[in-house]
């Protein structure tokens, strides 16, 4: 199974499972139960572990780049994250009772511990702290961090910060794809199936469309700032598209985004800086992704998604996401505590959360990526040559 790609297996999890459910007794179906209780329990103590060992070394780390153009970078992309989400809520707020009138309006999804199966048995799991602590903890680290000259704590840290990544990338992503299994075949048993794969279907491609528009808003901004023909520069760009598409991380496309994004006439040591840069900490295809699919799990659990409870959880999730790991899913697992702690989830709506983002995990990473060459057109525009010598700004090579 390691041979085939996390995308396939989730697919192929959420196939064998609606199967499942249709065949197996309820035995059976209880012992995935057990399962997925026991899972969910352990992603639930791993949740504020995920959030200091990702967000706190994060912050730490940026605070200690070059000062102005990191700045002047940072405050490009969240931006444009928070612009990411602000299009999600008001394409789903506008969209969803009509593509989701059934499901909604039916309630095929409210209370589902009615018609879910229950586990043979549960173990408690408690995490060490709630998830507002730890992300309290990881603010205050990564804030002092960035503040003193001191590299003890950070290296402590960096290598939390490993241990949580292999917990993640050998322990929790292996597993998903069983734990979704569990879930689709119990769903498919209680008859709810039908209503979840129709709002997969219509959620997905609403994302797609979400992360072309953005794409060629970003796009605009860009060519209307540098008098370009914004899609001639998104032409330039597409190679890196599809490689992220490929390699669904926007750390392993680095290489071919700093290659295209120089084409498109910015200054070179701009590219070298801000291009691995927004690779880590802007993920705006991610935040359409999770905006979305987090007022679909809304909306089917008959809750009402407003701008009041929405708009807390964008500017949170453009922080966050500074945190996300670089591995597949990355992103919606740094999302899991703010899902939890501001939007109310519980364990059976945050792996719906992940089985929505995983399945087009490799269309936001490409979002992601092309977006980047936007953003650091956009800085170079605000920057002059002169300028990259006084903020330390050295030219690669």
């Amino acid at each position: 199974m390691k041979r085939i790609g996390l995308l396939p297996r989730i697919i192929l999890a959420i196939a064998l499972g609606i199967g499942a459910g249709l065949v197996i007794p309820e035995w059976g179906i209880r012992l995935f139960a057990t399962f997925n209780s026991l899972f969910g329990s352990f992603l639930g103590f791993a949740i504020p572990l995920i959030i200091i060992g990702f967000i706190a070394p994060g912050i730490g780390t940026m605070g200690k780049e070059a000062g102005k153009l990191l700045g002047l970078t940072t405050s490009i992309a969240y931006g444009s994250t928070i612009g990411a989400g602000l299009l999600a809520f008001f394409a789903a707020k506008t969209l969803y009772p009509t593509l989701l009138a059934n499901q909604t309006t039916h309630g095929e999804f409210e209370n589902p511990e009615e018609v879910l199966l229950e586990p043979y048995f549960t173990v408690d799991m408690p995490p060490i702290m709630g998830v507002m602590t730890a992300l309290l903890i990881a603010f205050t680290l990564g804030l002092g961090l960035a503040a003193i000259k001191g590299d003890t704590l950070q290296r402590v840290l960096n290598d939390f910060r490993d241990i949580i990544e292999k917990l993640i990338d050998r322990v929790i992503i292996p597993l998903l794809p069983l734990h979704i299994f569990g879930i689709f075949a119990n769903m498919t048993n209680g008859g709810q199936v039908g209503a979840i794969m129709s709002v997969f279907a219509k959620v997905f491609v609403m994302i797609i469309v979400l992360h072309f528009v953005y794409i060629l808003i970003q796009y605009s901004v860009a060519g209307s700032l540098r008098q370009k023909n914004p899609f001639g520069m998104l032409k330039k760009m597409l190679p890196a598209y599809f490689t992220a598409l490929g390699t669904q991380s926007s750390a392993s496309t680095i290489p071919v985004t700093l290659k295209h994004t120089k084409t498109l006439g910015v200054k070179e040591r701009v590219a070298d800086f801000s291009v691995p840069l927004l690779a880590t900490i802007h993920l705006s295809g991610s935040t359409i992704t999770l905006t979305s699919c987090a007022m679909a799990v809304m909306l089917l659990q008959g809750e009402v998604p407003t701008f009041g409870t929405l708009f807390p959880f964008i500017l949170m999730l453009g922080i966050t996401m500074i945190a996300a790991p670089g591995v597949p899913g990355g992103a919606v697992m740094a999302a899991l505590g703010l899902l939890e702690s501001m939007l109310g989830f519980d364990s059976t709506m945050l792996s719906l959360m992940i089985a929505l983002y995983l399945a087009q995990d490799s269309f936001g990473t490409a979002c992601n990526v092309t977006g980047d060459g936007a953003l650091t057109a956009i800085t170079d525009r605000f920057v002059r040559a002169d300028q990259l010598e006084q903020m330390g700004v050295k030219k690669v090579g």
